[in-house]
């Protein structure tokens, strides 16, 4: 059952940024796709498509936010700083990305508690590179897996929905 007193608007995530937060309140009323990252797994590639989904819609309110977690497979060992270094030097990534945070188990980032609630319990990650999609009035709608480019008709579609 979900519950209807939250949204996303109530999370928010320590930034890669020392001393700051990546509050998803200030994207109320945009459509947000939160991704787990890693900087040394095979679906790492996805942060081109994930910076070209976010070049192609970010001027429709659409903001995608990077989440780095060392959940799955130790893929990522770096410190914030590091993990900013390889987005932006290897991938040109300018979306906000979250400081290292879990994303399963007892002690995931509150986020990462309440989503898989409010998709189901077959959303929960299971590897790098899980997505969630959410509304402008800050609803989980969608969710993909891992293997699921960012740029698939899949995807592309359910943002469109969200985006009428």
């Amino acid at each position: 059952m979900k519950n209807a007193t939250k949204t996303a608007y109530d999370f928010s995530f320590p930034s890669i940024n020392t001393g700051e937060t990546v509050k998803l309140s200030d994207y109320k009323g945009s459509i947000i796709m939160v991704v787990n990252t890693a900087s040394m797994c095979g679906f790492t590639k996805q942060y081109k498509e994930l910076q070209k989904l976010y070049d192609t819609y970010k001027d429709k309110k659409f903001v995608v936010i990077g989440v780095p977690s060392n959940d799955f497979g130790g893929q990522e060992p770096g410190t914030e700083r590091t993990i900013k270094h390889f987005c932006e030097m290897t991938f040109g990534i300018n979306f906000p990305m979250t400081a290292k945070v879990s994303v399963i188990g007892k002690n995931a980032d509150p986020f990462y508690q309440w989503a898989p609630k409010q998709a189901g319990a077959f959303s929960a990650p299971k590897w790098n590179f899980h997505k969630y999609l959410i509304d402008r009035e800050g609803n989980v709608v969608d969710w993909f897996a891992s293997g699921t480019s960012p740029t698939s008709p899949k995807v592309i579609e359910a943002i469109d929905k969200v985006d009428r």
